[in-house]
């Protein structure tokens, strides 16, 4: 099964996934920052926990141990990597 990559903002809930990209230029440096600070990274990883209902809203992830928010604009910057 060849492996696929999906955006993390549409990636479905209750999946685990590897950090396949992180489009660094598109988010704003504090952001870049607090993901960098939070252990996002190329192979790390991670499972949608929830999102809401709203399309705009924020997306709950988990990462190693930990559960983060992330917004949308945000998550869409990280390519996941699945099958």
């Amino acid at each position: 099964m060849a492996t696929t990559f999906d955006s993390l903002a549409t990636f479905p809930r209750q999946t685990r996934a590897t950090v396949a990209a992180i489009d660094w230029e598109r988010l704003a440096v504090p952001e870049a920052r607090r993901l960098r600070e939070l252990g996002f990274d190329e192979g790390v990883g991670i499972e949608v926990l929830h999102r809401s209902r709203f399309g705009s809203g924020p997306i709950a992830c988990r990462i190693g141990r930990m559960t983060v928010a992330l917004r949308r604009t945000v998550a869409a910057a990280i390519s996941v990597s699945h099958g």
